[in-house]
């Protein structure tokens, strides 16, 4: 906090606007998607790293529940050949 003096040694504080922030919706309850395809090879690769590694649910923005699916569509979509194990 910033401090500032004012007159005889008092010290007083600036006041902090509050912030709103608005929740921001995971992409795939926006298209209100039930699941998430393995065969989406386009979606699947942007919740990917270079390396082949899946984003965290922070990085990537997903609920938990889509976290999950997106989770076990690209283990299939490695399963089946579709993406790479690593980058």
């Amino acid at each position: 906090m910033a401090r500032f003096t004012r007159g005889k040694g008092k010290v007083t504080r600036r006041k902090k606007k509050p912030r709103i922030h608005e929740q921001a919706k995971c992409r795939f309850c926006r298209d209100k998607t039930a699941e998430v395809d393995y065969k989406d090879i386009g979606v699947l690769s942007k919740l990917t790293t270079q390396q082949g590694k899946m984003f965290s649910r922070k990085r990537s923005g997903n609920c938990a529940r889509h976290q999950r699916s997106c989770m076990k569509a690209i283990k299939r979509a490695r399963f089946l050949g579709l993406l790479p194990y690593v980058g």
